[in-house]
């Protein structure tokens, strides 16, 4: 298990109470009296661990911030530290639920969500039989949240619901695209967004060229790619995971495919993804759901900055908006028990339920069926700008302006 972390050493990781499946969990060193126990898994290996990791580094950010910094929390009048049980899942959905499932039969009653909708959504279905809430930054597929799960909140609108803002991004544009196309990987995940992409777009008045769906694990694109040639859309909104959005963008200058703007729902986000492809990653767009500039504040960190400077103390890898998401789990647990003046799970699930909490990531607030409020938690958009992620989009909260048409790949700097 690599944490990256300064002090990644066994001792420090077994504090945090982070432990691969072979190991039991650790309590932590700073166990009091009163205990509150949050389990669940993470990909910390397998194809989902490189954003996998920066779900666990946040969720560990904010538990030893609170811990040993804050002291714990209080809790209807008593004092708490937080044990997190947290086991690798090694992106097996299959994994996930035998984990999720033991942490339950030993007792556990909150649960943080994995990485990526196809464990997501599995291991909702065991806690909503369970009762036991779970709040998760990894999965968004709609089929999380059309079931009528009651236990289940995530911090990010469902799939279909995400794509409105990138739509309106493109109509501020100029010259004014005309045409697209859309590319997804056969995952509950993907196929929504694209799904969201399709009706977000159609109705911006784009007009359609084609629709490509992958394999969930891609290794070669090249008969895509020579359709999107023939085809020559304006813009190319790729809807997968990040791994396969790097190897999308690869063939793409590998095969001189060139579009006015390549859109990647997840990738460019990712500093090691930007790294991994150099200067062809200038230009690129992606969603982001949180940025250190945002004017957010709360009460535990006080606003972005602070965070960001916590975190630098204990992780050496480069920050991305799924840190701070899982970091504000973490928050929004601990604010729904004190509005429940409680930890009985069925009452935290009712104050989750009417959640509506400033933290240092966004507004909190959940819709009926427990995803993110589509306005105070949808995403805003990321360009690769000279290698870094700036905001393009909306204005308030712009770093830069959008840079558009895209220059063909041979011709990036």
């Amino acid at each position: 298990m690599v944490l990256h972390s300064k002090k990644a050493t066994r001792r420090h990781v077994m504090a945090l109470g982070a432990a691969v499946l072979t190991a039991p969990a650790i309590r932590s060193a700073h166990a009091q009296a009163k205990t509150l126990v949050i389990g669940g898994s993470v990909p910390l290996t397998g194809a989902a661990a490189e954003t996998g990791l920066n779900v666990n580094n946040g969720y560990i950010t904010a538990v030893s911030y609170i811990n040993d910094v804050l002291g714990g929390v209080e809790i209807a009048g008593d004092k708490y530290k937080i044990d997190l049980k947290l086991f690798d899942d090694a992106s097996d959905p299959a994994r996930a639920t035998t984990l999720i499932q033991r942490q339950i039969d030993e007792g556990t009653n909150f649960f943080l969500g994995s990485f990526g909708s196809n464990i997501v959504l599995p291991t909702a279905a065991i806690t909503e039989r369970a009762k036991k809430p779970m709040v998760q930054t990894g999965g968004g597929s709609d089929a999380i949240f059309t079931k009528g799960y009651k236990y289940i909140f995530g911090m990010f609108p469902r799939a279909t619901r995400q794509f409105a803002a990138t739509a309106a991004m493109f109509k501020s544009l100029q010259p004014l695209p005309q045409t697209y196309s859309v590319v997804w990987t056969n995952d509950a995940f993907s196929k929504t967004a694209a799904e969201g992409v399709r009706l977000s777009c159609d109705a911006a008045g784009f007009k359609r060229i084609e629709g490509y769906e992958l394999p969930a694990k891609p290794t070669d694109v090249s008969s895509v790619l020579g359709s999107v040639r023939s085809t020559n859309p304006d813009l190319l909104v790729c809807v997968m995971h990040d791994q396969n959005s790097l190897l999308v963008a690869r063939q793409m200058v590998a095969s001189n495919t060139n579009v006015k703007l390549l859109f990647q729902g997840l990738g460019p986000q990712l500093a090691s993804f930007r790294e991994a492809l150099g200067k062809h990653s200038d230009y690129l767009c992606c969603s982001t759901y949180w940025d250190e500039n945002v004017p957010f504040k709360d009460k535990f960190f006080g606003d972005s900055k602070k965070f960001i400077e916590y975190y630098k103390t204990k992780f050496t890898r480069p920050i991305a908006y799924h840190v701070a998401g899982a970091a504000a789990c973490i928050e929004t647990y601990v604010l729904a028990m004190q509005a429940a003046k409680s930890t009985d799970p069925e009452k935290v699930r009712d104050a989750l339920a009417k959640a509506d909490y400033e933290t240092f990531y966004s507004r909190i607030k959940f819709t009926p069926e427990g995803d993110g409020d589509e306005l105070l938690m949808g995403g805003m958009i990321g360009q690769v700008q000279k290698g870094k992620l700036e905001i393009v989009f909306p204005a308030a909260a712009a770093s830069a302006k959008p840079l558009y048409p895209q220059p063909t790949w041979d011709k990036k700097a």
